[in-house]
């Protein structure tokens, strides 16, 4: 099932539409409200979702989406902006986003988005889970510490709010302490292998990870002309 939220109700009909007729079932939404409480009864494969929408906008949902407790933390987004601008894409994709589509756009691009997003998403949480077997529920180096069961991250005993992507591109660092990423190899882990976006989106991400993580954001080593590592502090 695919979720739909556009205020337009032409725009809606017809993704949803084009979405049947590829062989998907989808449900429209005009609104984060009718979101969230379609969400209580129906766990989607995906949500397409508007940015300018009335109301609650939509990376103010996507917050919420990816938020911690949030049952659909883990279900892919793709955001749709009017605006084509770098920094609603840079945005969207900070806050957990999977991709997104400037408007106006195709319905043969965006059924092809939606299976792109679907293929490289395929078994996501259970990867995940998998990835922590055998290696304890925290990981811990210096002041900065990763509880995994409990999908927490805190510095000097300070609990630190992070984005999915950035949660995940932290786990991979703790979990291989002085290996070196490049920024393909943390694009392939973490947004997938069949991501096409560029590798500066990395870039982006490791700033705001840095950033939140205080005095302990220089525990991640930038090794120049080849990418990043969480360095060996004791």
């Amino acid at each position: 099932m695919i979720f739909c939220v556009e205020d337009d109700t032409g725009i809606r009909e017809l993704m949803i539409y084009a979405l049947e007729l590829a062989g998907f079932a989808a449900k429209g939404f005009a609104d984060g409200i009718s979101l969230f409480a379609a969400l209580g009864e129906e766990m989607p494969e995906l949500i397409l979702l508007d940015i300018m929408l009335p109301g609650e906008d939509g990376i103010s949902i996507l917050k919420r989406l990816r938020g911690s407790g949030s049952a659909a933390a883990e279900v892919p987004v793709i955001m749709a902006t009017a605006k084509g601008t770098e920094y609603d894409k840079v945005i969207g994709l900070d806050l957990g986003a999977d991709d997104y589509l400037v408007k106006p756009f195709g319905m043969m691009e965006m059924v092809s988005r939606v299976r792109a997003v679907l293929r490289r998403t395929a078994g996501r949480e259970g990867s995940r889970k998998d990835s922590g077997k055998g290696e304890g529920g925290s990981c811990r180096i210096g002041e900065l510490l990763m509880d995994r069961d409990g999908h927490q991250v805190s510095v000097c005993g300070e609990r630190i709010a992070l984005t999915l992507k950035e949660y995940e591109l932290l786990r991979l660092f703790l979990e291989h302490p002085g290996r070196v990423f490049t920024r393909d190899q943390l694009l392939g882990q973490v947004w997938g292998s069949g991501y096409e976006g560029e590798t500066r989106t990395v870039d982006v991400h490791i700033g705001t990870l840095r950033t939140k993580l205080g005095e302990c954001g220089s525990y991640i080593e930038t090794v120049r002309g080849v990418g990043y590592r969480m360095g060996r502090t004791e």
